[in-house]
């Protein structure tokens, strides 16, 4: 009988991709159900981007490239990381890949190993301690509740760590929570990692562009700049640009790790998509004005589904700083009866409930290893988001 392998066996299918599949389904049956579980902008890509994709393809700009990218997308990249965040990279030190998930596996899988522990924030990304699972590294997780804004503390970062970590890996803004490190915040958790020179720190900054705090954005290696030489600061076009469906993501870092990454990536996908690579570098290097429009759409949302679900018996919903998603504590709704007389256990029972009796899909906190809570993506207009909080705060009102 055939049989997976050990590595596979060490990992689940994504939490958030299984819940949009659920919608999907329903909607094809024709049930009436707001999907509030896919993490991606519901606005269109840029025309000026797609515009770059239509003249890549008629130039026949449709052969490999490099494999960890094209010359003129690693340098908009150094352009943006420049002009961004003040870091400067050479081209040997950028890697473009099929999307940021992909640069997170490559960068954890070239690196982790038996006995390697990774530090990560709890609520944190589903895919974050499935790929070091599937290196064969241990996550050690850290837990950060709404009482602390989900942001981990300096004095619990330093009491994680061991001679085995390998790694700490933040998210700002993150998802699930929409929590924001501002950079005093970043400084002092920079001040724990440099007593410990055997740690490297890994960024993902996905979100940075949709950003609502009254300071600036700041990442670890632009506010601790000794740490540059073992941080790997990810980004990629998917949330910023409205591009998820490119798949391009991308990394700056020390050369080693850069090269590391080359290594595994020439022996699984090759390079990422040609004309994809092409769009990016229109999106990277082209007008930005568009992204602070967007966030005043995204902000105006943010504050309606905070105001809503804070109205809901039950919930505890903090305004987060950044993302487009509130990670609200259902800690008061856990124990109450539905009106079918199931008792509320845990908060995947909680969203069953919400999926069943008023079809609204989330998702549970335990896919983020944190709960009570669950996570809303509020990336979709704002007469959807008005109805499904509604059916939310009636689904609470209904329990007892």
């Amino acid at each position: 009988m055939a049989q997976t392998s050990a590595a596979l066996d060490r990992i689940t299918p994504s939490p958030t991709l299984a819940m949009t599949g659920r919608v999907a389904a329903m909607k094809r049956e024709g049930i009436d159900v707001i999907g509030l579980s896919a993490g991606e902008p519901d606005f269109d890509t840029p025309d000026f981007v797609k515009d770059a994709a239509i003249a890549a393809i008629h130039a026949n700009k449709t052969r490999y490239t490099e494999v960890d990218g094209t010359p003129e997308l690693k340098a908009a990249i150094a352009g943006k990381f420049k002009r961004d965040n003040g870091l400067t990279y050479a081209a040997n030190e950028i890697s473009v890949n099929v999307g940021g998930k992909h640069t997170l596996f490559n960068a954890f899988v070239a690196t982790v190993g038996p006995g390697d522990e990774v530090i990560i924030p709890a609520p944190y990304w589903v895919s974050y301690p499935d790929i070091i699972n599937f290196a064969g590294g241990t996550p050690v997780i850290i837990s950060a509740g709404a009482n602390q804004l989900y942001k981990i503390l300096p004095e619990q970062l330093d009491a994680a760590i061991t001679p085995r970590t390998k790694w700490v890996l933040l998210n700002s803004p993150s998802n699930p929570s929409g929590a924001a490190y501002s950079a005093a915040e970043l400084l002092a958790l920079a001040e724990v990692i440099r007593r410990h020179p055997h740690v490297m720190v890994l960024t993902d900054d996905m979100y940075e562009h949709v950003w609502y705090a009254p300071t600036p954005f700041a990442t670890i290696a632009q506010v601790a700049p000794d740490l540059y030489d073992r941080t790997l600061t990810v980004n990629g076009c998917s949330k910023a640009y409205a591009m998820t469906g490119w798949r391009i993501g991308y990394a700056g870092g020390p050369a080693w790790l850069i090269k590391a990454m080359a290594k595994l990536q020439s022996q699984s996908t090759s390079n990422p998509s040609s004309i994809s690579q092409a769009a990016a570098v229109a999106a990277l290097n082209g007008d930005q004005s568009f992204l602070k429009e967007r966030n005043v759409a995204f902000q105006k949302r943010r504050d309606l589904v905070v105001r809503m679900l804070n109205e809901a018996p039950g919930i505890h919903c903090p305004t987060p700083e950044g993302a487009f998603y509130v990670y609200p504590d259902v800690t008061g709704g856990i124990g109450k009866k539905t009106p079918q007389g199931k008792v509320i256990e845990t908060d995947a029972d909680l969203i069953d409930y919400f999926l069943d009796g008023v079809r609204v899909a989330a998702v549970p906190g335990n896919a983020f290893g944190l709960s009570p809570a669950f996570r809303v993506s509020y990336a979709t207009s704002d007469d959807v988001l008005i109805d499904a909080c509604t059916r939310i705060q009636q689904a609470c009102a209904d329990l007892s």
